[in-house]
This record gives structure tokens, sequence and C-alpha cells, in this order.
């Protein structure tokens, strides 16, 4: 089994015991998990099957696909998983009176199944249990987001080369794909919410970046087909329009977050200057983001700052306006936690999260910047270092 970018088994044993506390002190005896992005966070890999964690013993992998699998974690095959429990007690294990199961990341056949095999009462849900574990990165994740946001950063040096005068942003954007596929991209780019579907990003140009989305993303765009009703749209980058290129950072399991604008010969004056205004939100959340800060209090910090600029009625969208600026990252885009007026949630030493202040200039289209920053003990580091300025693709 190809062994790079697989997590080592003492990330793992840290992961384990975080959630075996948490399961402790739900009073659960077990944990089963199913869903790819949790398996994946557990094992690092992906396999066919399920993961059974006791709250006080080593977990055990129940797989009934064979496929490479990697040699320092226990394995057993099986048809189905009304096998487990009998395998349990042959294995020497205490058959569990209250197990956890992932009512969210599961479907509701799944998940009914697995709790008849068991036959015992459900604890909290495991998916929300793991969600919030996941938000504190360990430090071989923060070494992969530091891989991913490099090689992002590097890319977009070279997205001028994908413009071609006369193309249309769709074109364009399978320029930068096939840029991004030739120099690492693992291709998926998993997104959390049932109602969230993502490609490798989204570009959007002129007049589109003012067409809502029924997505729950920043911006919206218009999309190709009502099936798939977000980002390009066919537009023609003609003089005098904004590009914003928001393509993940996907070079390792988690995903950095960056988006910049690019324009088409000039833009008109408002539109420099609305974009200036994008960075000095980022700037001045920089300031007083730390350990402990609230994530509500950034999200007004900028709202504060559109409003006084008197853009509060293109910040984060036009038509229709998006309620948060910015949210976490890690196996999946989208996690938390988010920066959002309702939001409980402050902000701990090894989180990471994507800022993304955005305005729409009706006529010209979107501008702003994206950045992935990590959230250390006396501030922020950010991850992807890349020019802020709005790059004009003709020059």
């Amino acid at each position: 089994m190809d062994t790079v970018n697989i997590p080592p088994k003492h990330d793992l044993e840290i992961k384990w015991s975080l959630l075996q506390q948490k399961m402790q002190k739900y009073g659960a005896d077990a944990c089963l998990i199913y869903s790819n992005v949790n398996l994946y966070y557990l094992t690092g890999q992906i396999f066919n099957g399920y993961l059974y964690m006791p709250a006080d013993y080593p977990p055990i992998c129940f797989i009934t696909r064979e496929t490479p699998l990697r040699k320092d974690l226990p394995f057993i095959s099986i048809r189905k998983p009304e096998e487990i429990p009998a395998l349990l007690i042959d294995n020497g294990l205490t058959f569990p009176k209250k197990i956890m199961l992932e009512g969210d990341q599961i479907t509701y056949n799944e998940y009914m199944r697995l709790q008849n095999i068991f036959n015992t009462e459900t604890k909290a849900d495991a998916s929300i249990l793991l969600r919030k574990i996941r938000m504190i990165k360990t430090d071989w994740e923060i070494e992969q987001f530091r891989l991913s946001a490099k090689k992002h950063a590097e890319i977009y040096e070279f997205i001028p080369s994908c413009y071609e005068y006369g193309i249309s942003d769709i074109n364009f954007q399978a320029n930068i794909e096939r840029l991004i596929r030739q120099n690492g991209s693992i291709g998926i780019c998993r997104v959390f919410g049932t109602k969230m579907e993502l490609h490798t990003g989204s570009i959007l140009a002129g007049s589109n970046a003012e067409i809502p989305s029924p997505y729950d993303f920043s911006l919206g765009g218009y999309g190709i087909h009502p099936s798939a009703p977000f980002g390009a749209n066919g537009t023609i980058l003609k003089e005098g329009i904004s590009v914003m290129v928001d393509m993940a950072g996907n070079y390792t399991a988690y995903a950095s977050d960056m988006t910049r604008t690019y324009s088409i010969g000039k833009l008109p004056d408002m539109a420099y200057e609305i974009h200036q205004i994008s960075r000095n939100i980022q700037d001045e959340i920089m300031q007083i983001a730390k350990p402990g800060v609230s994530c509500a209090e950034l999200y007004e910090l900028s709202k504060k700052i559109a409003n006084k600029a008197k853009l509060s009625d293109c910040f984060m969208g036009s038509k229709l306006q998006a309620k948060f600026v910015g949210h976490g990252l890690g196996i999946e885009i989208n996690e938390p936690p988010v920066l959002t007026g309702k939001s409980a949630e402050v902000l701990a030493e090894n989180m990471i999260f994507a800022l993304e202040p955005k305005f729409i200039l009706p006529g010209t289209g979107a501008v702003g910047i994206e950045n992935t920053f990590l959230v250390k003990r006396n501030g922020l580091e950010k991850l992807t270092s890349f020019s802020e300025d709005i790059i004009n693709l003709q020059s």
C-alpha cells in the first residue's frame, strides 16, 4: 500500500483517545463508523466496511470488500455487518450495551439496520460528536494543510496561462482543472451538507456572480445545467469584467481554500476600492482573532466594516446574501466553526478556517479574497500565501 500522505499510527491513536474520552462522557460502550469521511479520519484510509471503536480498547476494522489496507491495524473480513456481534465475542470483546452510530453521515436504512443488529440503546449522534472533535487539528493534519496550501499558491501563479482572448468561463475553468490535476490535485472535493455539492471549485465571471444559488456557498452563479446550478455558465471573458477564481486546494485529504480576483483588462476604479475593503476586513479580523474569540464577533466585525463603507447591499452577495464570512476546513469543506452572527462557537488553538469577505459590483462581477488560516496560541497564521491584488489576465 502506498504510504504517501498516510497518517502515522500515533496520529490515529490521538484521535482514538479523543473519541473514547467523549464516548465515556456520554456513557457509550462503543461506536460504529461507516462513513468515508470518518473512516479516513480514524484509520487514514477509506475501505468498504466498518470501524468498531470500543470505549476502552483499540478499534477493529471489519471489511466487506477486499482492498489494499495498511498493515498496522487489525482487519477482519465479513460478508455483512450482521456477523460483527459474534466476532466481537470471538475476539474477547464485551458486547456493547450502549452504542453510538452516525446519524448525520449514513442513510436511515443503514442506521436502522445497524441499530437492529446490535439491538441495544443508541447514544448521542457519533456524526455530531466527530465533527466537533475534528475541529481541532493534530500536528500531522496541520502539516497536510500546509502541503495543500503551498501547492495551491504555486498553481495560482500559472492561472494567467489558462486565459485566451475570447475564451468562455467554462473553458477557462477547464484549463485550470487540467492544470491542477496535472500538478497533483486528488480531484474529489468533499463538502458537508445534505444539500451541498461541489466539483473542483468555482469560476464566477462578470454578471454571473450576481446569480444566487440554492447551495449554501458565499456566492452562486448560474452554472451550465439546472441539475448543477452553481458557478461558470458560459460567460465570455471580455474587457472590463472581473473573474473570481475559487478552485479547491485539494492536494491532500485536507483541502485549503483560496480565492483570488482576476480582471479582463482594467476594471472600474470602484472595483479596486471595494476589493481593498475585502482586504481591510481580513486585516482587521487578523488583528483580533485568537483562541477564545467568538466566531460571531468576527462576523459582526466584517459586517461593521462593510456597512461603514456603505457596501452592505453587495457584501457576500447582492440578490441573495450569505449570512457568514468564513467556515471551518478539514477532510470536508464547510466544517465547523462557521463565522456567522448566530454562531456560539469560539476559536481554539489548532482550528483551521477559511475567511472569505467578498463583494458584488453589478455589471462588473465579484471582487474580494479568501484565505486559509490556522489558529495559533497568539493569533492567526495565513497558510495560503499568494498575491491578493486584482491580477489582469491580459497583461
